[in-house]
């Protein structure tokens, strides 16, 4: 099963959760199955057009995803995708 790797900022919904085993065929498949088992996750993630936020980052296997593109992305039972929580400052 795919992995979702949540970072710190974003484990409010995950009660705690680091690391969700889920079901998906492509990176958004998982992202739906983290909001499926802990509600509030994908509103972190992804805005109201349905495209990763401005601050987040998505990974998988290491790899930063183009944010054109990211959702659609396939993903294997080992695969890992890491939510990163980009922070501004100034």
């Amino acid at each position: 099963m795919p992995k979702v790797l949540v970072p710190p900022p974003y484990r409010g919904p995950t009660r705690g959760e680091a690391v969700v085993e889920v079901d998906g065929r492509d990176v958004r498949s998982c992202l739906e199955a983290v909001e499926r088992r802990f509600p509030g996750f994908l509103a972190q993630v992804v805005d109201e057009s349905g495209r990763p936020h401005r601050f987040v980052r998505l990974f998988l296997n290491g790899e930063q995803l183009p944010s054109g593109d990211a959702l659609d992305r396939p993903v294997g039972p080992g695969d890992e995708i890491e939510v990163l929580a980009a922070i501004a400052g100034g």
